[in-house]
């Protein structure tokens, strides 16, 4: 893992890198087997070096609380490592560029649940055509191996609070299936 954030660090082979403060790996458990992708960077993850440090990673942080899952024992990371001007969505470019980082980062840690984080993360790793308003609270069986589930990104709920019903019942199915996987390794 430690190569690989070096290699993550030292990259410049898209545009996102011209305009970083900092490049944003991911953190957490490098053997969680709960692990939390979203979309990229925000201007805090930037200016911290670090993911979802900024309101959008403080509700997330309530919401891992409320699910009795601490953020320590998660991994939590990003489709891109570098925040892209203005907060925009990732081009395809910029993703599919930053992807086979975040490929090797689920082969290292081998989560068995995945949870993505909005649309981005969504269309990235399950499909282009995935819709977040269908597929959100269903599982998908193997995603890397891992039993996944889509919900809406944090970002989302902060802009639009009727979606933060949805996202409470899907986490709670992701902290049931999460214990229950914890429980099977013990």
């Amino acid at each position: 893992m430690e190569e690989l954030e070096a290699a993550v660090k030292s990259c410049r082979k898209c545009p996102l890198a011209e305009g970083r403060t900092h490049v944003v790996f991911g953190e957490g458990n490098p053997h969680a087997l709960l692990m939390l992708i979203g979309e990229g960077p925000g201007a805090e993850e930037d200016r911290q070096g670090r993911p979802f440090v900024g309101p959008a990673g403080q509700l997330l942080d309530r919401i891992l609380a409320a699910c009795n899952i601490k953020r320590e024992e998660v991994y939590i990371a990003n489709i891109v490592k570098c925040r892209p001007p203005g907060n925009r969505v990732p081009t395809r470019e910029e993703a599919e560029t930053c992807l086979p980082y975040l490929i090797r980062q689920i082969e290292l840690i081998k989560p068995g649940i995945i949870v993505l984080l909005g649309a981005t993360a969504l269309q990235y790793l399950v499909g282009g055509n995935a819709r977040i308003t269908k597929v959100r609270g269903q599982w998908i069986d193997s995603l890397f191996g891992a039993k996944a589930m889509a919900t809406y990104h944090p970002a989302a709920l902060l802009r639009d609070p009727s979606k933060k019903r949805p996202a409470w019942e899907d986490f709670q199915k992701i902290r049931d299936a999460y214990f229950a996987l914890k429980a099977q390794v013990r």
